[in-house]
């Protein structure tokens, strides 16, 4: 395994699998073409509205535009959701819905593994699935526990963060991050509206310090 730095993408590779990180919160598997994103949680600001929290809902506007202009300058053959594409189905109106439609029938070929929040959430235009094998690599929403040998399963779920501080000030980043000894690899939360939760210190981290800048830690 080594990595490559780059101002606003750094290049991972996994046993021959070139994976590419990007400081806008997505994962690019070069042999492939595949571009993974988790996480986004479209519907979120609805869901505190509907229980009586004021939140703006521009979120969503935001987040699917980001994912055209990820498609756009990555070109992509498919585009993987590595689960909580929604937050939740009380929160899903026609107005999303239609945009979400409009979106999948743009990059056409769109295969969501579902997370926890999904359920319920069906929608046209996509493949519904559990966990997928490409290459070698497997695709799932929570981490599996599996410790295969030459296998990276590359997940979300934890909206993983890492604290970065001197003695002045300290600051919160979401983060890529790698579990060497489970084989896990977890993507950052792509929604804007998500928090996270920070990640145990053997994991190898990758923090996004901004929309263009993405280090190695």
């Amino acid at each position: 395994m080594k990595t490559k730095l780059k101002s606003n993408s750094i290049n991972f590779y996994w046993e021959g699998t070139e994976l590419r990180l990007y400081s806008n919160q997505v994962l690019f598997v070069v042999n492939t073409k595949e571009l993974l994103i988790s996480d986004v949680h479209i519907g979120k600001a609805e869901y505190f509205q509907l229980n009586g929290i004021p939140l703006t809902n521009n979120q969503d506007e935001t987040n699917i535009n980001r994912i055209y202009r990820v498609i756009d300058k990555l070109k992509p053959l498919k585009l993987v959701i590595l689960g909580d594409l929604f937050h939740s189905k009380y929160s899903l109106n026609k107005n999303l819905l239609n945009k979400l439609d409009k979106l999948f029938k743009y990059i056409k070929n769109v295969e969501l593994i579902e997370g926890n929040h999904d359920r319920g959430c069906f929608i046209k235009n996509i493949t519904y699935l559990k966990k997928k094998k490409s290459l070698n690599l497997i695709y799932s929403h929570e981490p599996l526990k599996t410790t295969t040998k030459g296998i990276l399963n590359i997940c979300g779920h934890y909206h993983p963060k890492i604290v970065l501080k001197n003695k002045f000030d300290k600051l919160s980043f979401k983060c890529f991050a790698l579990d060497s000894t489970k084989n896990n690899l977890f993507l950052p939360s792509f929604g804007d509206l998500t928090g996270g939760y920070l990640c145990k210190k053997h994991f190898k981290k990758w923090a996004i310090i901004s929309e263009n800048n993405i280090i190695e830690v």
